[in-house]
């Protein structure tokens, strides 16, 4: 099976996210493509599924792979694919959080027309490492508010990897199915 995995990343995690969704697909032939970087010859009728993976900033999903959804959706959505919707909100239980999410999500899927058989909800990092003197401080108000304990001098994952690979092992096997 040909699958593309196409992601958009700020700060790295989802770049990590989308290599590890890779490994869990050995066997397969996978193209992970990094959004700001697509091979002029991506041709979307190679691939017999589509992984999809952006984070979430300021309550929306990177821009290119924003306009990449909404120009292959049609393609897209005749093909097995899911969506890896990452933030900081997948990480917690907040019902405010989680309602934003799932209004970027919808937002999302508007603007694109893009109908992922699946949208997997999961939860990236604080990287301190590379954010500027503001926002690392609106990272640690953050993590103080929502009371995990982060060091501003370290990345902290959230990412459930063992979660995440049960995930995309049984997406997988629906669409073998």
């Amino acid at each position: 099976m040909k699958i593309l995995i196409y992601y958009g990343t700020t700060e790295g995690q989802t770049r990590k996210i989308a290599e590890f969704v890779a490994k869990q697909l050995g066997g397969d032939e996978v193209t992970i493509v990094d959004a700001t970087n697509v091979p002029a010859a991506l041709d979307l009728d190679q691939f017999d599924a589509a992984f999809l993976a952006a984070s979430v900033h300021m309550h929306k999903y990177q821009p290119a792979l924003v306009e990449f959804a909404r120009d292959h959706h049609s393609k897209l959505n005749l093909i097995p694919s899911l969506f890896i919707s990452v933030s900081l909100a997948a990480a917690g239980d907040d019902p405010d959080d989680r309602k934003g999410l799932a209004e970027c999500e919808r937002k999302f899927k508007a603007e694109t027309e893009w109908t992922p058989k699946q949208v997997l909800e999961v939860a990236g990092a604080f990287r301190f490492t590379k954010y500027d003197f503001f926002k690392s401080w609106v990272m640690r108000r953050i993590a103080k508010e929502k009371k995990v304990k982060a060091n501003p001098h370290q990345d902290l994952e959230l990412t459930d990897w063992e979660g995440l690979a049960r995930d995309i092992k049984a997406f997988r096997a629906q669409t073998r199915a």
